[in-house]
């Protein structure tokens, strides 16, 4: 049976409160046992008062601190949880949640992409200005999610998250070559056909590849974006290895565990052109790609995600590019 000691000694031991209770308990066991010095105290109260009163007063103390310290994570959090209610009833997602970044996470991005392609900060911003206003691309995008309905599993919106920094890449390096892995649903697939699609009409050729081992992923991806795109089905280390072409940017977005994701860097590291960049999505939970880069001798950088009226905290963009890169 759990005694009031048991409680005492798990979770007030040590405690203020739990000091002020040992000293009371001491007081009145004393007081209980010298009936002749109650007698002696009662004409000076000044003692026993002092020896009752402080230790309560530190405890309240306490207490008041205890209640300040819980408001400010209340209203530090509960932004966060109002949103999260509202989701619960209005959004049809359950995983790769769709958001928009804050305007000041927009700007970190910019410039954290600028520093890594040595492109000037007012051209990425640009770029990630025309992704968030590219109302063709939102349109088919919105199209394709409605035609699925709610079974489809995601909004009636377009909210690109971190893929603005995907966009950004693509459309200023201009690769020939972009591959993914793991498109799911293939909004990110869409984004990058979209910056594609872009970079041909300017006069660049180029060629989306994504991989998925289920065959229903890439619903997401219709033309015109899809004329500059192939999927090609099955696991993914197998698909790069089979693969024979130089990779320009190399995107990994599939099986989020550390020991795969680390294979598929070192699958695909031989097929990367001088100054192919890699991003990967699970950079917020894995250090793979950091570990590739120094083990190859390349650059990293994180940017992490800030979503504007969502409860989810946000997921990140890991960036690994060469030495070609930074001299450029």
């Amino acid at each position: 049976m759990i005694t009031l000691r048991d409680i005492y000694v798990r979770h007030f031991r040590g405690s203020a409160f739990g000091n002020a209770a040992r000293r009371f308990w001491y007081f009145c066991k004393a007081w209980r046992a010298q009936p002749e010095r109650r007698m002696s105290s009662i004409g000076n109260t000044r003692g026993w008062r002092s020896g009752l009163v402080d230790p309560w007063r530190g405890a309240l103390q306490q207490v008041r601190l205890f209640r300040y310290r819980a408001r400010y994570v209340i209203r530090y959090h509960w932004p966060r949880v109002r949103t999260g209610i509202s989701w619960l009833w209005e959004s049809r997602e359950s995983s790769n949640f769709t958001y928009d970044l804050t305007p000041r996470n927009e700007e970190h991005l910019a410039q954290l992409l600028a520093f890594a392609l040595r492109r000037p900060a007012e051209e990425i911003a640009g770029y990630i200005s025309e992704l968030r206003h590219d109302q063709a691309l939102k349109d088919v995008v919105i199209g394709q999610v409605r035609s699925l309905g709610r079974q489809g599993g995601y909004d009636p919106t377009a909210r690109f998250g971190r893929r603005l920094g995907w966009y950004a890449v693509v459309r200023a390096l201009k690769p020939k070559v972009v591959i993914e892995t793991g498109i799911e649903k293939g909004l990110g697939a869409a984004v990058l056909c979209a910056a594609l699609l872009r970079n041909f009409q300017e006069g660049h050729h180029c060629r989306y590849y994504g991989t998925d081992i289920d065959r229903a992923a890439g619903m997401l991806l219709c033309e015109p974006y899809r004329s500059l795109g192939t999927i090609l089905y099955g696991d993914s280390i197998e698909t790069l290895s089979a693969l024979d072409v130089k990779v320009d940017v190399f995107i990994n977005d599939s099986d989020h565990s550390p020991e795969y994701e680390g294979r598929e860097y070192r699958v695909i590291a031989p097929k990367l052109s001088e100054g192919a960049v890699i991003i990967a999505d699970n950079a917020h939970v894995s250090d793979e790609l950091l570990k590739f880069s120094r083990e190859t001798g390349r650059q990293f950088l994180f940017f992490r995600e800030e979503p504007a009226n969502h409860w989810y905290l946000g997921a990140g963009i890991g960036l690994s590019f060469g030495p070609a890169m930074a001299r450029a």
